[in-house]
C-alpha cells in the first residue's frame, strides 16, 4: 500500500501523511525501511528527502528522465527594434540605439539578444567613453536564413511585403517629377 501511495504522488510525503492513508494498527515506519532495502540498487529508489519519503528514479540512469525541447518566446517590441536596429546599423552603440528608437534601451532587453546569441559584442569605439558596439551573429544570420547582413532586406522589399508603412516618409508628400530643373536644383544644393 504504501508503495502504491508514494508511486502515485508526485510530491514527497511524510510519515504522518502516509500513516494517515494506511489501515488501523500499520506500522508505515517499518514497511518504509522494508521497501528503502528492497528498491535499493535498482531504477527506482526510495529516498528520504528531509522528513518525507519519495519514490525517485536512481540517479545513475537519471539521464534516461532528461528530454530536450525548444521553448518558443516571443520576443518583444522592443528587442525586435533593438535588433533591427543593430542589424541594420552595425556596429552601433547602445547610446546610438537609444537615439534612434527615441527611449533608453532596457538592460533586460540587450541581455535577452546576448542569450539568444543573436547579437554580440563588437569593437569600442575609439571615441571618449571608448562604448561597446553590438553586431549580429552567424545564429542570427542562420536562424533569418541570410549569409550576411548585407543581405537583408531594404526599404522596398519590406514596404512590398506589408511590413512597413507604404506612405512617404515624413516631409516628402509625393516623389520629385524626374525632370531635368529638379534635378539640377538638387546638385545646387550640394554644391554649397
Amino acid at each position: 500500500m504504501i508503495e502504491a501511495i508514494l508511486f502515485a504522488c508526485a510530491e514527497p510525503l511524510s510519515l504522518a501523511q502516509i500513516s494517515a492513508r494506511l489501515p488501523q494498527g500499520c506500522d508505515a515506519a517499518e514497511a518504509l525501511v522494508h521497501l528503502r532495502s528492497r528498491y535499493s540498487g535498482r531504477g527506482v529508489n526510495l529516498l528520504r528527502v528531509g522528513d518525507h519519503y519519495a519514490l525517485r528514479t536512481a540517479p545513475d540512469l537519471g539521464w534516461l528522465m532528461q528530454s530536450e525541447r525548444v521553448e518558443m518566446r516571443k520576443l518583444s517590441r522592443a528587442a525586435i527594434e533593438t535588433l533591427a536596429i543593430i542589424a541594420y546599423h552595425q556596429p552601433v552603440t547602445r547610446a546610438e540605439i537609444e537615439e534612434i528608437r527615441g527611449v533608453a534601451v532596457s538592460r533586460g532587453t540587450i541581455d535577452q539578444l546576448l542569450e539568444l546569441d543573436w547579437i554580440r559584442l563588437g569593437r569600442r569605439r575609439m571615441t571618449p567613453g571608448r562604448p561597446v558596439t553590438f553586431v549580429v551573429t552567424e545564429e542570427f544570420l542562420d536562424h533569418f536564413g541570410l549569409e550576411s547582413a548585407r543581405d537583408l532586406p531594404g526599404l522596398k522589399e519590406l514596404r512590398e511585403a506589408g511590413l512597413l508603412d507604404s506612405r512617404p516618409p515624413p516631409g516628402q508628400l509625393h516623389e520629385p517629377e524626374d525632370d531635368g530643373e529638379a534635378a539640377h536644383g538638387q546638385s545646387e544644393l550640394f554644391e554649397d
